[in-house]
Formats: structure tokens, C-alpha cells, sequence
């Protein structure tokens, strides 16, 4: 008897044992094969994202029905390891937020509701992803915790669209670049390995449905790239952290660089941080692209305590019109006798800034003194007398080697704000640049102007300070080339001015009909009807809007110049009445208690019917600025007239080809 039990014993600690090892087993296999999935959806229902958890992190965009976005692969290396192989779940959650922001200075609205569905999930290896669902988009961001500072050697984005999507492609052909770009019509699989694009970039899916893609709250960080590899794939690029630089041999030493070495890692960073949000506008009709909001919704809030001293406005600027100034008696040119034209010019017309670009310092590199013409210092005294503030143009070079005494020199000539030129890069140091830059002057009371920069990425809403960036190809582009066409402006804000103010510089008083049109330096020409422009000032958004051409240009036609003297840069709600990327546009913009409505056109001649229905009640006197009945033959021929309306009035307005209308309502 005694035997037997022994060997039962023996059986039953062996088979405790295999039981043991393979419940271990299989929690292990557990582990690593069986996939989580999350869903979260829109405060409409309309869109929902889909994550799955598996061996990577993987998600996928629903919108009306459709998977517009069959998969999106996403992960960071971080200190050489991937975050995201074999991720382990720690925990997940759901909430609902709906809170107004105020917008110091307001692009589209004052008030911004900020209304989304988030997911968080949090990681084992110190990392969590935060996934955000609007009724017009979705985004998704990275976070970490770490001690110390980690390197990130790179991350990924894989995007799959759907078979046929095309792109309007910004495409670069360097990183080092002023990101001005067109937009080129390219099926994705076209799109061959080695071809990138800047960002925003639009997608246009066979649902007939866009997807707008960019960034925002990017601190600290690079900028991203989309680059191709002749599918229906896009995936993230990324420049290095910049080692070492040299000056550019030639006659631009002043301004660009070589970069002779590069890190490998494209962030150097805190561990304890979050990274910026890379996020989706998604939408069947164009007009979501005018109305939302979400770079300034998806970036970090207001940094600075008082802003009472920023003042958005117009302002009368040089170098586009080469200072062709006339009928006076001094020789105009970079001296102070012209500037005070400019100033005299800007004070009659209630404009609230002057910049002196490019020529006022002693050299382009020695820019604590000036050109021994201009008396910078008696502008500054002459210009405060008037009324009138003045913007001081300096290189990003020289200004980066000797921020704190040049910012100091500046504010203490009582300049009103600068205008940085010629960045050209966004690499980490570039973004931190930039975000120093906002700062420093900020402390200053400083307004800054970004030109030869990226787009927009969230700093504004930070620093609000930050009135306008360049990012853009805009009118300059006329003094040597025929490219901005009224399509090009009619794809603008659409893709680039869907993340933020541009500095397009609009305001051309020698107009053209295509077949017209001439190529000058010194004296450009527009392309598209006089009325084309000034519909600019409502249509295009920035806060500090040029008026581009020469006094001398407006005063020789004051009702034009009168008529955007009375047009503001800053709005408290904004309406998009028609819209279709590339043909026309119209929007109804608010601001106190007037309405400004801006129309414009490509190449195309046709009518819009145009509803007064988002006016309060009462009656309104509407001032318009029109096409003249030549204006197919003649682009410089327009009308102004004025008519009473109120919000019952339908009004058919006509459009001729590359043309525009304005109007602006006060109320009786």
C-alpha cells in the first residue's frame, strides 16, 4: 500500500507542476498575441478611430461610413529601443471635454469651443498616447516619462490611405527650404521614395472626401515631413539635430548656411514630457476647412501674463513696391525722407504699422547700426507722433548670435516689433529659435513677424505676440514669376491657412487678366482683377496684414486704398458661405458689431447667391467693392457701391474671371 502512494504523490506534484508551467505559458503567449482594441468616437457620431494594441500600435479612421484611413502605424525610438514593440497596457481611459478657449488675438473666433472625446492610454515603459476625436478631426500625441534627457532617433508615422487617394503636394526638394510651396495634384502611388513634402499637406479621397494633415504644439522638437515610397503609404521624415554649421560661400553668407554634421538623433530632449500632436481634418465639405480651429485648440495655452500692448494691424510695407514712390520732391529710395513718406501715408489712412525691411541697417550682419541715409531713431520719434508704429526687418543669423543686446536696442528705440527673415529650417534648434524669439520679445513688448520660416505650429496661441509667419507663396512671388494665379490663391486657405495666420502680403494696385500679364522686379504685377486683392483682406488671415505696394500706388486710387483702410485683421466669428478648394470662396467675417463678407474667384467667371442670414437683427448700410463691368478684359476696373440689407437679403453677386467682391456692412 505504502508504495502505491508514494507514486501517486509523485504523479500529482508532476502534474501540479506541468499545470503551473502551462497557465504560465499561456499567460505569457497571453502577452504578446491577443490583440486590445479601443474605440472613440465623435460628439456626432459621424467619426470614430479605432486602436488596435497588438505586437505594434495601430489605428484606423471611420467618417460618414467609410474607413478613410484603413491604417495608421505609429511608434518612437527612443534612447536606440522602440516604444511601441510588444506594448503592455498598464491602464485606459475615457473622458469628454467641452470648455471655451478666448483667443488674445482671434484669427477666425474670438470664443473657440474646444469639444472633443479622449482617449488616454498608458503604457508599461514609461510611455502613454493620448488619442482626440472633434466632429471636424482627430489627433493623437506621444508621452513619456523618463528621468533625465532622452535621445529620440526617430518616429514613425506610417499613413495608408485608400486606393486612389491624390495629394496636393507641397513638395520640398531640400529640408533647408523657406517652405513656400505650390501644391502639386499627385495620386499617392505616384509618389516615389526620395520625394517628401513640408507640411500642411491635403488628401483627396475617390468618397470625395479631403484629409487635411499637419501638427501642432511642437516645442522642442522638429518639424515633420511626409516623403513617398510609390504606394498608397506616406511616412513620417524628420531632419537630424544640427551638430555643425558653416556660412554659405557667396553673396548670401549673411543668410545661409551649410549643415557640414548632423547628430543621430532628431531630438535631444527632457524624458518627461509630451510630444506634439499630429492631427487629421476630415471632412466632405470645404468649408470645414475654413472654420476649424484645431493647431490653435491642439497647443499649449497662453504663457505670458499681460498682452494688453499687442496690437494687430495694417501695415504699409517697401520692398515688394521697390519704393517706387512719385510726385514728390526728394529721390525716394532707403532713405529717411522716404520713410516718413510712408509713415505720413499710413497716418492719413489709419495704418497702424510701418516695417522697414531689407536696407535700414548698417549691413545686413551689423544690424545694431544703421544705413547712414536712415535715421531709425527720428523715424521711431516721427512715427509716434503720427500715430504710427515701426517694425524693424533683421536677418535670423546674426539676430540668433546676439539676441539679448539686439532686442534690448530695439525695444529701446521704441520699436514696436520685429520681422525675422530667412530661418529656412526646422530642425530642433530652428523650433527652439523660434520659440526663444516669441519669448524674449514678448519680455519686450516686442510683435514678431516670422518670414523665410515654416508654417504655423501652435506658438502663437502661447505667445500672441506671434502675429503672422511667411510659410507661404504669396504675392512677392509676382516680381519673378507668373504662379500665383487665382487658383493658387483659391488653394491657400484651404491647406495653408487651415493651421494658421499667413503673411501673403496682399494689396497689388497693377492687375492682370492672364493673357496680360508681364514678369517686372521692380514694378509687379498681379494676376487675377483689382478686386481679387482687396478681397484678400478678409479671405486671407493674419493679424499683421500688408499693404504691399507704394503710397504713392493708393493715393493715385484712394477709393481703393480707403476702402481696405477700413478693414480689420482680427475677427470674432467667421462664416464660410461657398467653398471648393481651387475655384471660389466666400466668407462672412465678424468683428464688433460690423460684418465684412469676402468673395473670390479663379479663372472662371460665374455668380455666388450670397445669404444675409448671419446678421442680427436691425438694418445694415453694405459698401461693395466689385468687379467693373471690363473687369474680364481690364483687371484694374471695379466698382464701389452701396446698398441697404439686412439679414432677410439674398444678393447674386457676379465674379469675373480671376476676380473678387467685398463688401463691408455697418449697421444703420
Amino acid at each position: 500500500m505504502t508504495p502505491l502512494i508514494k507514486k501517486t504523490n509523485k504523479m500529482t506534484m508532476t502534474n501540479k507542476v506541468l499545470t503551473l508551467f502551462t497557465i504560465a505559458l499561456l499567460l505569457g503567449l497571453s502577452q504578446h498575441t491577443v490583440a486590445q482594441n479601443f474605440k472613440i468616437s465623435s460628439r456626432d457620431n459621424q467619426t470614430t478611430i479605432n486602436v488596435n494594441v497588438d505586437k505594434q500600435i495601430t489605428w484606423s479612421v471611420t467618417k460618414y461610413g467609410v474607413e478613410v484611413l484603413p491604417e495608421v502605424k505609429i511608434d518612437m525610438s527612443v534612447d536606440g529601443k522602440p516604444l511601441a514593440e510588444n506594448p503592455k497596457i498598464l491602464s485606459n481611459k475615457t473622458i469628454t471635454y467641452n470648455a471655451p478657449i478666448t483667443a488674445v488675438v482671434p484669427h477666425k473666433s474670438k470664443e473657440i469651443q474646444d469639444v472633443y472625446n479622449e482617449l488616454q492610454l498608458k503604457f508599461k515603459g514609461g510611455f502613454g498616447l493620448q488619442f482626440r476625436v472633434y466632429d471636424e478631426g482627430v489627433a493623437y500625441r506621444f508621452h513619456t516619462k523618463k528621468r533625465g534627457e532622452i535621445e529620440i532617433n526617430s518616429e514613425t508615422l506610417d499613413i495608408t490611405f485608400r486606393s486612389g487617394t491624390r495629394s496636393l503636394f507641397p513638395e520640398e526638394k531640400s529640408m533647408y527650404s523657406h517652405y513656400e510651396r505650390l501644391y502639386l495634384d499627385k495620386k499617392l502611388d505616384s509618389i516615389a521614395s526620395g520625394q517628401f513634402c513640408s507640411l500642411p499637406v491635403m488628401f483627396n479621397t475617390t468618397d470625395a472626401i479631403r484629409i487635411l494633415y499637419s501638427e501642432a504644439d511642437t516645442y522642442d522638437y522638429p518639424h515633420m515631413f511626409l516623403q513617398g515610397n510609390s504606394s498608397n503609404k506616406l511616412s513620417a521624415l524628420f531632419p537630424k539635430a544640427v551638430a555643425e554649421i558653416k556660412p554659405q560661400p557667396g553673396r548670401r553668407v549673411d543668410r545661409n548656411v551649410i549643415i557640414t554634421k548632423e547628430h543621430s538623433y532628431i531630438a535631444k530632449t527632457n524624458g518627461t514630457r509630451t510630444f506634439p500632436w499630429r492631427f487629421f481634418v476630415i471632412s466632405n465639405e470645404d468649408k470645414t476647412f475654413i472654420e476649424q480651429d484645431m493647431v490653435f485648440k491642439l497647443s499649449s495655452p497662453l504663457a505670458i501674463e499681460n498682452t494688453n500692448w499687442i496690437k494687430p494691424g495694417k501695415v504699409a510695407w517697401d520692398w515688394w513696391n521697390a519704393n517706387n514712390i512719385y510726385g514728390v520732391d526728394f529721390e525716394s529710395g532707403l532713405n529717411t525722407a522716404t520713410y516718413k513718406y510712408y509713415i505720413d501715408f499710413a497716418s492719413a489712412y489709419n495704418i497702424e504699422y510701418v516695417i522697414l525691411d531689407e536696407g535700414w541697417t548698417k549691413s545686413t550682419t551689423e544690424i545694431l547700426g544703421f544705413n547712414p541715409d536712415i535715421d531709425v531713431k527720428e523715424l521711431i520719434r516721427y512715427g509716434k507722433e503720427k500715430g504710427v508704429g515701426i517694425i524693424l526687418w533683421c536677418l535670423w543669423k546674426p539676430l540668433d548670435e546676439n539676441m539679448t543686446e539686439i532686442l534690448d536696442t530695439y525695444a529701446g528705440w521704441g520699436a514696436k516689433g520685429v520681422k525675422v527673415d530667412f530661418m529656412q529650417r526646422a530642425d530642433q534648434y530652428m523650433v527652439n529659435s523660434y520659440t526663444e524669439i516669441a519669448r524674449e520679445c514678448a519680455k519686450r513688448e516686442l510683435l514678431v513677424d516670422y518670414h523665410g520660416a515654416f508654417k504655423p505650429a501652435g506658438l502663437r496661441r502661447a505667445y500672441p505676440n506671434v502675429l503672422s509667419y511667411e510659410g507661404v507663396r504669396g504675392n512677392e512671388h509676382n516680381k519673378w514669376a507668373n504662379y500665383i494665379t487665382p487658383e493658387h490663391n483659391l488653394t491657400l486657405p484651404f491647406i495653408r491657412m487651415a493651421v494658421g495666420p499667413m503673411d501673403y502680403t496682399p494689396g497689388a494696385m497693377r492687375n492682370a487678366q492672364e493673357k496680360n500679364h508681364s514678369i517686372n522686379f521692380e514694378r509687379p504685377i498681379s494676376l487675377g482683377t483689382r478686386a481679387h486683392q482687396v478681397s484678400m483682406y478678409v479671405i486671407f488671415e493674419s493679424s499683421l496684414q500688408m499693404l504691399c505696394d507704394a503710397p504713392s500706388a493708393y493715393q493715385k486710387d484712394e477709393h481703393t486704398a480707403r476702402f481696405i483702410s477700413q478693414i480689420p485683421t482680427i475677427w470674432d466669428e467667421t462664416k464660410a458661405l461657398h467653398a471648393r478648394l481651387g475655384e471660389y470662396l466666400a466668407i462672412a467675417r465678424k468683428n464688433g458689431d460690423n460684418w465684412y463678407v469676402g468673395a473670390m474667384n479663379n479663372w472662371k467667371a460665374r455668380t455666388l447667391d450670397i445669404d444675409f442670414s448671419f446678421l442680427p437683427e436691425g438694418d445694415f448700410e453694405m459698401t461693395i467693392f466689385k468687379d467693373g463691368a471690363n473687369a474680364n478684359r481690364y483687371a484694374e476696373d471695379y466698382k464701389i457701391e452701396k446698398i441697404n440689407v439686412d439679414r432677410n437679403t439674398r444678393k447674386t453677386i457676379n465674379l469675373a474671371k480671376g476676380g473678387g467682391w467685398t463688401a463691408i456692412l455697418k449697421k444703420r
